[in-house]
């Protein structure tokens, strides 16, 4: 079970005073894919020119680019929600760049109240993320945002 208290201190320490976006997310998917269990996959796609570019991530290699309302990250972005899904085969137009990961969450992440990026995170379990994940996961998301403006 993920401490989220600890985790989200430890994102804050660790972008205290650093003005680097790119550094900062690097660190950010470092944390999220050592302090949470049963991750086959963590990270970020930015926007850029109307589609998700891939940043930042721990795992195998990802999909470069997704487009705008296309699979889970796309769906986050295009609806500015969070996508919390328990069975990504049962998702549709679910782009599966790991065959291994069963389920994921998704979180949009904003700048000026613009979809900016989403922080993407997918478990090789079924059903691996819930309600607690989803709110420590916006409060990980809100430290990044708050921060974000500085690093442009």
């Amino acid at each position: 079970m993920t401490d989220y208290i600890e985790l989200n201190e430890a994102l804050a320490a660790v972008i205290e005073d650093v003005p680097h976006l790119i550094a900062n997310f690097a660190n950010a998917s470092a944390l999220l894919f050592d302090r949470m269990e049963d991750l086959n996959w963590a990270g970020f796609y930015l926007e850029k020119e109307g589609r998700l570019l891939l940043g930042p991530f721990q795992g195998k290699p990802a999909c470069v680019e997704i487009e705008w309302g296309k699979g889970v990250c796309g769906a986050a972005a295009e609806k500015d929600e969070v996508q919390l899904v328990p069975n990504v085969h049962e998702f549709s137009g679910h782009i599966a760049c790991d065959s291994a990961s069963n389920s994921e969450i998704v979180i949009p992440i904003h700048v000026s109240g613009k979809v900016f990026g989403v922080l993407d995170i997918d478990s090789p379990l079924f059903s691996r993320f819930d309600e607690k994940d989803k709110e420590g996961l916006l409060e990980f998301v809100k430290i990044l945002e708050e921060a974000l403006p500085m690093w442009k």
